[in-house]
């Protein structure tokens, strides 16, 4: 449920800013969620708390979700989004 509303939150100023200043935004949108996804969720594991654990495993999970399920759009994936067909 956070990344969800982190991936909304950064979701919205992307699109906001590519409107304006083309598809290489959108790019450097889907880097920053990926990175937000695998990298607090690898320093979450590092932690090694059963609870931060979880919490490290579900951003990634949650990220391949939800690229999954919205067919790359909601991360930043789908190549429709760099050649301006949205």
């Amino acid at each position: 449920m956070a990344f969800g509303a982190v991936n909304l939150l950064i979701g919205l100023v992307v699109l906001a800013v590519a409107a304006e200043h083309g598809g290489a935004v959108v790019g450097v949108g889907a880097v920053i969620l990926a990175l937000i996804a695998f990298g607090g969720g690898a320093c979450l594991i590092a932690l090694r708390r059963p609870w931060t654990k979880g919490l490290g495993i579900g951003l990634m999970i949650g990220w391949a979700l939800l690229s999954i399920t919205s067919v790359g759009f909601c991360t930043g994936l789908n190549p429709e989004m760099y050649t301006g067909g949205i």
